[in-house]
């Protein structure tokens, strides 16, 4: 194989230059010939070093989605001829490539039902093809664990990472263009062409996150992680669960944490034990996450049915990290006002399906008035709205 791996910063620098030429209007033919593409053994590492380059030359996300498309177009065959490692058929990576393969089978099922409705729009037909596109949303759970298992170890572990924010934003466009293609297939003013473009798009960006797992991130991540590491991704997955395939009952694997009658937290208000802190957070009716004064992630609590997905993983992550990035400047300003003493509160709310969202963020101060973090709550208020007039007995 050391003829796909020496050379490793040389081809990752040509990479990037020939993404770095399409963005500023080079001739794509000409720069394909000047930097090798199609001659050069380029391995999924070299990938991964292009696009830290490319971040660091702050080039936007839109554009780098936009060449990360024809890189991958072009590179298509060398990654496929790339003598990767193949996962055991128990192992977290078998089971993300099985779920891929079911959503590929989704993608499938859809072509003959678009074909029917391009030959004749109907209601009937808009409905079953409604149906099977409910089907296809499944894939977003898909994403769920890999922003929360995957990203996190990869940010880690990786020197060169920052791929995993465009792979973000493409998630993004698919679960946004899900939503609009349910309004589409409902609305009253029905448009064969903008629902045909919409067609492209949702194929194109899954069938795209597909490849970059399969022939990236895979083929890295069975390089340089461990079987531990692979266990504990497994476990966190088994938690969160996977869009299609179900993974077995793990024995032994998740991880647990043993209490001592020694574990005694003494505050200024009482003493508990850690086993009792730990149960008083995750009976909240909230979702606690706290973030400390260097932005990393050091707890968060685990409620019966949390809103948003959490898993140990993040630990220690950057909180920027933790969002897509089309969202990064808004978790910085809020970050950096409390920081300054500017704010102390941000608020924000959304309808999620029938769920209405209260998320706050609280700039946590010890008492010299100094920053030591940022504490997000979040809180499902939709029975909370509805609440009238007063209640005085116990009504059980």
């Amino acid at each position: 194989m050391s003829e796909f791996t020496n050379n490793y910063e040389y081809r990752a620098q040509q990479l990037a230059d020939y993404m770095a030429g399409l963005i500023q209007g080079e001739n794509g033919v000409e720069l394909i010939q000047k930097y090798q593409l199609k001659t050069e053994n380029f391995i999924p590492k070299d990938i991964l070093g292009a696009f830290d380059i490319l971040m660091e030359q702050n080039f936007s996300i839109q554009d780098l989605k936009a060449v990360s498309n024809k890189l991958f177009n072009i590179l298509y065959e060398t990654l496929n001829a790339y003598p990767a490692l193949q996962p055991r058929s128990d192992s977290f990576l078998a089971y993300l490539m099985a779920d891929n393969a079911v959503a590929q089978q989704q993608l499938k099922a859809l072509k003959p039902l678009i074909k029917e409705l391009n030959q004749e729009v109907s209601e009937e037909r808009k409905s079953t093809l409604k149906q099977q596109f409910t089907t296809l949303d499944g894939i977003l759970q898909h994403y769920v664990v890999v922003e929360n298992v995957v990203f996190p170890f990869l940010e880690k572990k990786w020197k060169h990472h920052r791929c995993v924010q465009i792979m973000w934003s493409f998630h993004d466009d698919i679960r946004r263009n899900l939503q609009l293609m349910d309004q589409m297939l409902t609305s009253e003013n029905f448009e064969i062409k903008k629902f045909n473009e919409l067609v492209g798009l949702i194929f194109f960006n899954i069938s795209t996150i597909i490849l970059r797992e399969e022939k990236i991130i895979v083929p890295v991540l069975l390089e340089t992680a461990n079987g531990h590491d692979l266990e504990n991704m497994l476990a966190e997955a088994y938690e969160l669960e996977f869009s299609y395939v179900k993974i077995p009952a793990i024995q032994d694997k998740k991880k647990s944490i043993s209490f001592t009658t020694n574990d005694l937290i003494h505050l200024p208000t009482g003493v508990l034990s850690a086993e009792q802190f730990q149960l008083i957070f995750n009976h909240l009716p909230v979702d606690i996450t706290f973030v400390d004064e260097n932005d990393e992630v050091k707890f968060f609590s685990n409620p019966p049915h949390r809103i948003f997905p959490r898993t140990p993983a993040i630990i220690g992550r950057k909180v920027q990290f933790c969002h897509p990035p089309e969202s990064v400047h808004i978790v910085n300003r809020i970050v950096d006002s409390f920081k300054s003493g500017e704010k102390s509160v941000a608020s924000f709310w959304l309808h999620m399906g029938p769920k209405f969202v209260l998320i706050q963020y609280f700039a946590v101060r010890n008492e010299q008035g100094e920053y030591r973090g940022t504490l997000e709550v979040s809180q499902e208020i939709s029975e909370i709205q509805k609440i009238e007039g007063d209640r005085r007995l116990l009504d059980w």
